[in-house]
């Protein structure tokens, strides 16, 4: 008896982590209207890209940070993600001005030392940047979209082609 149900619960774990991988190919790359054209993000020129970030991603961001820390995040600017590199116009992503995350899987460290910061990312962060980028959001599948290696590196440096 105690093997059938074993076996019921393996297929059931086995399902519920197809369900949850398949939902985190995101949604389709998506286009702004641009100097009256419509552009993918990867289509933006640099000052385009500029706008968009003033105009659309800070304000989420802000929105973000400031509902968790509003004290804290009082003021959000492309220094919070770009750090002095705003300064001096480089926005390369991902950079070192952000915590190194572990590599771990399922960000295991990350959730262990800071899990309120991790799940406010993951949740709110990370999908909100996404669908504003236009971009999908990372899949463990394809290994491949928006996620947290998207800003922040790893152990080693970028991770899935960031």
């Amino acid at each position: 008896m105690h093997v059938i149900w074993g076996g019921v619960a393996v297929l059931m774990v086995c399902l519920l982590v197809s369900v949850l991988l398949i939902g985190c190919a995101g949604k389709p790359e998506k286009s702004y209207l641009m100097d009256g054209r419509q552009l993918q993000w990867d289509d933006m020129n640099r000052d385009q890209r500029k706008r968009h970030m003033r105009q659309e991603v800070v304000p989420l961001a802000q929105a973000i940070f400031q509902s968790w820390r509003p004290e804290r995040f009082s003021t959000v600017s492309c220094f919070l993600c770009h750090g002095e590199g705003a300064g001096i116009d480089d926005f390369h992503m991902p950079t070192e001005h952000l915590p190194r995350l572990s590599g771990e899987l399922f960000l295991s460290s990350e959730f262990r030392n800071h899990p309120d910061t991790t799940r406010l990312k993951l949740d709110r962060l990370v999908p909100g940047m996404a669908e504003i980028l236009g971009k999908r959001q990372f899949s463990l599948i394809t290994r491949r979209g928006f996620g947290c290696y998207s800003c922040h590196v790893g152990p080693a440096g970028p991770q899935f082609g960031n």
